[in-house]
């Protein structure tokens, strides 16, 4: 049983109350007194304890038994139902002659304010190839060249000009990574672009950084970048007898794996540390690639290294050609 927040008595001191009245022959001023409220509320407990017993001395609900102007529950499941058919709730006001307000209410309140909440989620769209190279997903991240160090480390802020110069004279650099499917296998060079010749000779030399582990590419997906719709893109994936695939539009995440693998990129590389120069930070990509590939665990290879990954999918296809 819950007692008022703003109650002054509990149910067992109105009992002692009305025992000291009924049975002590205390008067209803004196009991008062003694529990510490009005001749009036003293009253009101008495009145329910001859009625009720020690049940009428529990504290009742202060709503309201009845609530003026209520939206019946007919015209609530209407709403809804016109809701479901994709109206707005404004045109559900127009149509039912009803306030906006109100029928905004009731739309929060039955979990249909947005119509985002009427669609089913998305399924997740997960798959990995079985097979080392039947599918590398190829991605650019831009970065922001560094030149010194930033305020944040020398203190020194307001002595290297506005942060528009700083911009203009620092310039970008441009990440290209490739990742294996099947193995999380990864290769990264930072370019000075992403133009079409660039991301082919980053191709190129994946492939062969691939072929180094015995892996030959198959296939390559990549985003609609005009480097990767590029003619002279297309006729490299051909002379390297490789099929080029391209992400739907507007859907980013069906190349997820690229995307994931450059936020751990960033996280462990780019700013995993602080750089004094641009060259610094790429000096320092071959050591955590060769980290990333070798020992650093991946939790959808069940905490294998992407490396270990690979030896295992070539031992189970071993024995699998013996089968």
């Amino acid at each position: 049983m819950r007692i008022h927040g703003n109650a002054r008595t509990c149910p067992h001191s109105r009992l002692l109350l009305c025992r000291r009245v009924l049975e002590l022959g205390w008067s209803l001023a004196r009991a008062a007194e003694a529990a510490g409220v009005s001749e009036r509320t003293a009253a009101k407990w008495l009145a329910r304890y001859r009625a009720e017993g020690e049940s009428g001395l529990a504290d009742r609900s202060s709503a309201p038994s009845e609530v003026a102007n209520r939206t019946p529950e007919e015209r609530i499941e209407l709403v809804a139902a016109l809701r479901r058919l994709r109206m707005t709730a404004a045109e559900i006001a127009e149509l039912l002659a009803m306030p906006l307000s109100t029928v905004s209410g009731i739309l929060t309140r039955v979990g249909l304010g947005r119509l985002s909440r009427m669609e089913p989620p998305e399924p997740a769209n997960r798959y990995e190839r079985q097979r080392p190279g039947e599918l590398v997903h190829i991605d650019v991240k831009k970065l922001g060249r560094i030149n010194g160090a930033g305020h944040r480390v020398t203190g020194n802020r307001g002595q290297q000009g506005s942060s528009s110069h700083r911009a203009r004279s620092t310039g970008w650099e441009f990440v290209h990574v490739c990742v294996d499917d099947a193995t999380r296998l990864a290769y990264v060079e930072v370019l000075a672009d992403e133009k079409a010749v660039t991301a082919i000779g980053f191709l190129r030399r994946a492939v062969a950084h691939f072929a180094a582990f015995g892996v030959r590419v198959e296939r390559v997906l990549t985003d609609n970048g005009s480097a990767y719709r590029a003619t002279i893109h297309a006729l490299a994936c051909r002379t390297l007898a490789i099929k080029h695939l391209r992400t739907r539009p507007y859907r980013p995440r069906t190349n997820g794996k690229a995307e994931r693998f450059i936020r751990t990129l960033l996280g462990g590389w780019a700013y995993g540390a602080i750089y004094g120069s641009s060259g610094e930070r790429q000096r320092a990509l071959a050591g955590w690639l060769d980290f990333y590939n070798r020992r650093r665990p991946h939790r959808s290879l069940s905490h294998q290294a992407p490396l270990e990954r690979l030896h295992a999918l070539n031992r189970n296809n071993l024995l699998g050609s013996y089968i």
